[in-house]
């Protein structure tokens, strides 16, 4: 994988979670490299533009978690499994996208191999693409805020509160991550990946709506959309607040752990509150997805029609998928 693809690779990955929007019962979708996956119940479907023009496609029946596994069927547990899902495909359907851009970039290397054999990396590669960005999460927003504030406690004994340490904690976790978020995002490559991330949003809203799917329609719509991932991190950084607060741990060693092993706990809840406001717009819990509509004004650009071309296209796969099987498609 050259450098550049790597990095670029790199950084989509740190953005999985504020590009991926999980539902098992709705449409929804991911921008990858210069494409779109969307996924329905149970189908899902990539389709990415090639250098000389062409859309390339991915496209996989999928069962649901709650389908294959009972206890995904409860609350926080079904937020859990969702969540692991989405990711999972994320990961999948963005080592589709850097093949793409591989293949662009050097044909003759993809001489020789047959189109899954280019496409399907090892199951070791997937292993891997999935845990070095989460290692890399886990330091990045658990270790580092996590250090500081310990540190800082020295010089400021009122963190020792456990409230107040949670706080500072969270608050700090908050600018690691809208400081990250800017710097990926002065990043030429990455307006690229805003923009796929809009025309996703503009052609589900388009479906929703129940008109035909079309580039005309679809962008007439907005890039801001309540079910994006970019609103369910704000959601996780505000909850972990108050999870760890009400965990009587002391030691540096302990509260790390804790943060570790409480990640699903957190991520559960997180799903539940954003699907209990996305259902009630008007209620006063409705407000925690408004602070991820306003950064989507950096995670989501205006994208122009051949952009949104290749969402529609994805979205076509996925529902081709879904209407053979029977699938039911629920609309929010």
């Amino acid at each position: 994988m050259s450098l550049r693809t790597y990095f670029r690779f790199f950084a989509h990955a740190q953005m999985l979670p504020a590009l991926e929007s999980g539902e098992e019962t709705l449409v929804g979708g991911q921008a990858v490299m210069e494409g779109v996956m969307m996924r329905a119940p149970h189908s899902y479907c990539v389709a990415v533009r090639r250098a000389n023009g062409q859309i390339a496609t991915q496209e996989m029946l999928l069962a649901r978690m709650s389908e294959q596994y009972p206890v995904y069927r409860w609350p926080v547990f079904r937020g859990v499994g969702i969540l692991y899902q989405a990711l999972k495909l994320g990961i999948k359907a963005l080592r589709f996208s850097a093949n793409i851009a591989l293949e662009d970039q050097a044909p003759e290397q993809a001489k020789g191999q047959t189109s899954e054999q280019a496409k399907e990396p090892p199951k070791w590669a997937m292993a891997a693409s999935m845990l070095f960005p989460l290692a890399f999460f886990i330091f990045l927003y658990k270790f580092v805020p996590l250090f500081v504030v310990t540190k800082l406690e020295r010089f400021y004994p009122e963190l020792a509160n456990r409230l107040l340490f949670n706080t500072a904690d969270g608050v700090l976790r908050i600018l690691i991550f809208l400081g990250f978020l800017l710097l990926v995002s002065s990043w030429k490559d990455m307006r690229r990946v805003w923009e796929y991330h809009g025309a996703e949003h503009k052609v589900v809203f388009n479906f929703e709506s129940g008109q035909p799917v079309t580039v005309e329609n679809a962008q007439r719509f907005t890039t801001f959309h309540p079910r994006c991932g970019t609103s369910f991190l704000l959601v996780v950084m505000v909850v972990s607040m108050i999870v760890y607060a009400l965990v009587p741990v002391d030691g540096f060693a302990a509260k790390f752990a804790a943060r570790i092993v409480l990640l699903p706990v957190i991520a559960g809840l997180s799903y539940e509150l954003i699907r209990f406001a996305s259902k009630r717009q008007g209620s006063v819990l409705a407000l925690l997805t408004a602070p991820g509509l306003w950064l989507q004004r950096i995670t989501t650009k205006p994208p122009a029609d051949d952009q949104t071309v290749v969402a529609i296209r994805a979205l076509e796969g996925a529902m081709a998928l879904e209407e053979k099987q029977g699938g039911q498609l629920v609309i929010a």
